[in-house]
């Protein structure tokens, strides 16, 4: 199925976080351009981890967030694009190809046709198909080619990169949306509207690796030669954070979170144990029971931490491959981004050249739009607006393999029978 999202004059965008919910609202004009013309976001509840465990929760803070939107654009909306998170997204790739006339370069019909066979009957095995993005092409099992239109060759295959998320999850969040009384117009994983909003065109030609850090996970997407390659997700986020200030400093998650806010940074400096900050034990609110901690306390909290988030990330390096690859760049977005000393200590362990991103490919956006915090929100806007995924007729959802001998077989059978 393919949307027809071309034919739109405005667009709702809104992403669900841990952290917050965010709406935005943008008409296109006719040279294309995203104007928007109204937001709204709120603190997240009922959703944990980029999970929703909470329903009624989740769409309230849903419907707060839509609503802010709505009144500030002075609009109605119904239908949304969605972000997708968690830490059971993943990808995989599925090759396809095809003989071609050797007599004639090859053209769009057989680019379609190698696509189709691609996206021919898609096992998900339990799964919902969240993308599926042909990644790059080869003429006769050679070099990748970006674009093999005008080239001759014999044969002609194709790597499709799917994005996955566990129905059941999928399920959870498809109902928060309609709960909210709005319709599903299209979806996609953070990680990659994040690439979209924050990566230079350079960056996703040569290679690079976008980090998006929300408040309950951490999603990774990696672009080259344009397109996107991998998807993947950690269970962790500035959330964790948040919590380890709370119980090593025995204060609250709220003042924890001020703490991290005002004074947090990723790595300990020389002055950081003569300087002295004020930390509110958990359930006092007299001022004069407040007690004093070198900052050097906080930060040796928050290090960990962040050293450990980039361990996992440099594991999924590892597994692609890219290790090893110092041209391979990495940018930093999400809420959790905004941290101070973040980027140095990714770099020190990624060994990488690292940047922080914000949403910089949509023209005159709102000051307060201008932030990590929404890069994922404003790059939702820019896949609607640049849509072009096929999507198979025929998906198939592969069957639990049946252990219970002759009798399992007997249930099997007439389950898919009456």
């Amino acid at each position: 199925m393919t949307h027809s999202f071309n034919r739109l004059t405005s667009i709702a965008a809104l992403d669900i976080g841990s952290s917050k919910v965010c709406c935005v609202i943008a008409k296109i004009s006719r040279d294309r351009r995203i104007n928007v013309v109204g937001y709204g976001y709120n603190a997240s509840k009922g959703i944990k981890n980029g999970v929703v465990v909470d329903i009624n929760q989740a769409t309230l803070s849903v419907c707060n967030a839509v609503e802010a939107a709505e009144q500030m654009a002075n609009e109605r909306i119904d239908r949304v694009i969605v972000n997708v998170s968690g830490d059971k997204i993943k990808s995989t790739i599925k090759s396809a190809s095809i003989a071609v006339n050797k007599n004639r370069p090859v053209n769009e019909a057989d680019i379609n046709k190698v696509i189709e066979r691609g996206i021919n009957k898609i096992n998900v095995e339990g799964h919902e198909l969240i993308h599926c993005l042909p990644t790059c092409y080869r003429l006769d099992m050679g070099e990748e080619v970006k674009d093999p239109r005008n080239i001759f060759g014999e044969n002609l295959s194709v790597d499709i990169l799917l994005g996955l998320m566990p129905d059941i999850m999928y399920r959870n969040l498809s109902t928060v949306i309609e709960n909210a009384h709005l319709e599903i117009a299209g979806k996609a994983f953070s990680s990659y509207a994040s690439g979209l909003s924050c990566l230079v065109d350079d960056e996703k030609e040569i290679g690079a690796t976008v980090i998006d850090i929300g408040g309950g996970t951490t999603s990774i997407a990696t672009f080259r030669h344009g397109y996107p390659v991998y998807f993947s997700s950690l269970a962790v986020g500035g959330n964790n954070v948040t919590n380890d200030i709370a119980y090593g400093l025995t204060t609250s998650f709220a003042h924890a979170e001020r703490l991290k806010t005002l004074h947090g940074c990723a790595f300990l400096s020389s002055q950081d144990n003569s300087e002295l900050i004020n930390v509110y034990p958990v359930g006092e609110e007299d001022d004069s029971l407040i007690k004093q901690v070198p900052k050097s306390d906080l930060i040796s909290i928050i290090t960990p931490r962040i050293e450990e988030m980039f361990e996992l990330v440099n594991r999924k390096f590892q597994e692609q491959g890219l290790g090893d690859i110092s041209s391979h760049r990495v940018v930093l977005t999400g809420g959790g981004s905004q941290l101070s000393g973040i980027r140095e200590v990714a770099s020190m362990v990624l060994d990488k050249q690292v940047r922080l991103g914000k949403p910089k490919n949509v023209a005159n956006l709102p000051e307060n739009l201008y932030n990590p915090a929404f890069s994922t929100c404003i790059g939702l806007l820019l896949f609607a607006l640049n849509y072009t995924e096929k999507k198979p007729n025929k998906i198939i959802n592969k069957p639990v393999r049946n252990d219970g001998g002759m009798f399992g077989s007997l249930v099997s059978w007439f389950k898919q029978n009456f």
